[in-house]
């Protein structure tokens, strides 16, 4: 293949044998049906702050072209609806945030959040998070990533699909700039261990868990882990 050619989006795979194998992906499609207030923030906001799918297939794809300008990029992985991002997006308004999320309802509660904050300066994209970061995201070119309460995948047999393993580590180390950061929380300990133990052995990484990021909201996903027992375990590592 043309190496100027980008590859195509997941999720689909051609082996060396020309067969197609299905890729593993860390998350799954859910609904995509909107309510009356999801539509009426989609309609109000998406043209200008959702990139199509399609979009990143055009020949000579930015994302500053799409933030209309250069700014310091940070990368919000897995938003949900949007309560933290909307709130850290607003007092940020030198920064760029890229906000990956796939689940569309989540993506238009969140337009609704980030309108209602004032922050013009955030951009959703809901290609797979590791393909985008992989293909659209230059190396050295963030200076934070977040990733608050990614899908643990309990199951066993499902720990393949975590965000945190070594080789999606390492790809998006690559992606932060000297001294840039990567914030994560989890109410699920045995994913906390993992994180710690995967991130720990990355060598363009150095850090570990820390108290509680004050600037961080207190979400309605983080308070139903709380109801039920779960400790939230924070997390701050910086790329050498």
């Amino acid at each position: 293949m043309n190496e100027s050619v980008r590859p195509a989006r997941p999720h689909q795979k051609l082996l060396d044998d020309g067969r197609t194998v299905r890729e593993v992906v860390t998350y799954t499609r859910r609904g995509s049906r909107l309510d009356t207030k999801q539509q009426r923030a989609w309609d109000a906001y998406a043209e200008e702050w959702v990139i199509p799918d399609e979009a990143v297939d055009e020949p000579g794809f930015s994302l500053d072209s799409w933030f209309g300008r250069e700014a310091p990029l940070i990368v919000d992985i897995g938003g949900g609806v949007g309560e933290a991002t909307a709130v850290l997006a607003a007092a940020r308004p030198a920064y760029d945030i890229l906000a990956l999320e796939v689940w569309r309802p989540g993506v238009a509660e969140s337009l609704a959040r980030v309108g209602a904050a004032g922050a013009t300066n955030v951009r959703f994209c809901s290609v797979d998070a590791l393909w985008t970061l992989e293909h659209l995201v230059a190396p050295e070119s963030v200076s934070e990533f977040w990733t608050f309460f990614p899908d643990p995948w309990h199951k066993t047999r499902h720990h393949k699909r975590r965000l945190v393993t070594p080789t999606n580590a390492r790809m998006i180390a690559e992606r932060l700039h000297a001294g840039g950061t990567w914030r994560l929380a989890t109410d699920w300990v045995e994913y906390a261990e993992q994180m710690v133990e995967v991130l720990g052995a990355e060598p363009l990484l150095s850090g570990g868990v820390v108290d509680r990021w004050e600037e961080r909201p207190v979400t309605k996903f983080e308070r139903k882990g709380l109801a039920k027992d779960r400790v939230i375990t924070d997390l701050l590592y910086r790329r050498r």
